[in-house]
């Protein structure tokens, strides 16, 4: 009976463990046996991962629905929730064209590196207290690290597909996603410096609060960073149809794709993953340290969460020009992180030496933070509606003629 319930409580390491036993007992080396499952795990995870997208499609689809008063999938199974089925069917059917004069191997390879970018960060998130792929201290370096690949494969597609709209596409790329990785990156380092430590799941032993109320600019900054970086409106120029047609994609047909497709939906909930992670306690809730299956349930509730304020975001605000983009990433958003970095460093540091943490006074520890994060965002405002109402003053002199229309 104990067996069977600390099988419930965490079915996934029962199951490894089962599988092991089992190999051991057949006779295999047990470093070749823990080799075996975790290439069966990683295995496991990717395509759980892909098989999430197909959930992602049809929930974005029926909250864009429901948000512009419409009905949304519904003719195909309960709610429409089968209707993805026909559509992965109908581009896996789709015949593959290549342009003449393309570069075959980058061609190729790009929407490939589209997805396992995206797939490889799940490899350090904590999805419970004992469900992770790797533990890793440098876990935030990495996370930095292979999100990078995804742009590598956007950049990719636009040079080798001999064609100027999908290398215009790819340059944006390049302008977008390497200027927005700065306030990102700056963002990251601020639950780092909370926790002491950059490996994710240390992270989240250490959000006995969540690190959402202690640093909120960085929450945000994170969130909008992340979504530039995917590009997903409003920061969707990489792709924009009234000007460069579907931008770096627009030469790949069929599940080639469909992979450029599922990459970001993917990325999409993925972000949505490590905001809850990082700034939202991760898997941490009632009971979830004995019951790690309950943890996969809070971390994937609280990333449902984000990932609606999400899809929120891309239905309800339009799309930015370039130079608007630019400007909000270069004016508004990395002297902002940057700011918030330095003095959350200061703050943490003099509250540290007064023996104020987190753990001996959350209460202070938790409303300091808060006071200077607002004291933060009330002179961004001030400085903003100054710079505001300068551009406004009228030019003092002779007013200018006006010119009169000719007689008839």
């Amino acid at each position: 009976m104990n067996d069977f319930l600390e099988f419930v409580k965490d079915p996934v390491n029962g199951i490894a463990n089962w599988i092991f036993g089992l190999l051991t007992g057949w006779g295999m080396a047990p470093d070749l046996a823990g080799g075996l499952l975790k290439l069966v795990g990683a295995g496991v995870m990717c395509l759980f991962g892909l098989m999430l997208v197909i959930v992602l499609i049809w929930l974005e689809r029926k909250l864009y629905a429901r948000i512009q008063d419409r009905l949304g999938p519904n003719r195909v199974g309960w709610w429409g929730i089968l209707q993805t089925f026909p559509d992965m069917v109908k581009i896996f059917t789709k015949e593959y064209i290549t342009p003449k004069g393309a570069d075959i191997v980058p061609y190729n390879l790009a929407p490939i590196l589209a997805v396992s970018g995206v797939l490889a960060v799940w490899a350090v998130l904590p999805l419970s207290s004992t469900i992770y792929g790797a533990d890793l201290n440098v876990g935030v370096l990495y996370i930095v690290g292979v999100g990078a690949i995804g742009s590598l494969g956007i950049i990719l597609a636009g040079w080798a597909s001999n064609n100027k709209y999908a290398l215009v596409g790819a340059f944006r790329a390049v302008s977008q996603m390497v200027s927005y990785e700065v306030p990102m990156v700056l963002a990251l380092l601020v639950p780092v410096l909370l926790a002491r430590t950059m490996g994710v799941n240390s992270i989240v032993h250490a959000q006995s609060v969540w690190f959402i109320l202690v640093a909120p600019l960085a929450a945000l900054m994170f969130m909008l960073t992340s979504q530039a970086e995917v590009g997903r409106a409003p920061f969707d120029l990489l792709e924009a149809e009234s000007e460069i047609v579907a931008g770096f994609q627009v030469e790949y047909s069929g599940l080639k794709f469909g992979m450029f497709f599922v990459g970001e939906f993917l990325h999409a909930f993925t972000i949505s993953l490590l905001t809850a992670t990082l700034f939202l306690g991760g898997w941490r809730g009632p009971w979830a340290q004995e019951w790690p299956i309950l943890g996969v349930f809070y971390l994937f509730l609280k990333a449902a969460a984000v990932y609606f304020l999400v899809v929120l975001m891309r239905i309800a605000l339009p799309r930015f020009r370039i130079d608007q983009m630019l400007n909000f990433n270069w004016k508004v958003l990395t002297p902002l992180a940057l700011v918030v970095l330095m003095v959350t460093a200061l703050v943490e540091k003099i509250l540290f030496d007064a023996n104020i943490t987190l753990q001996s006074a959350p209460l202070g520890y938790v409303l300091v933070h808060l006071a200077i994060n607002a004291l933060i965002f009330a002179g961004y405002l001030w400085l903003a509606l100054s710079n505001q109402k300068q551009r406004e003053i009228p030019v003092v002199g002779k007013p200018r003629p006006t010119a009169v229309p000719p007689k008839p």
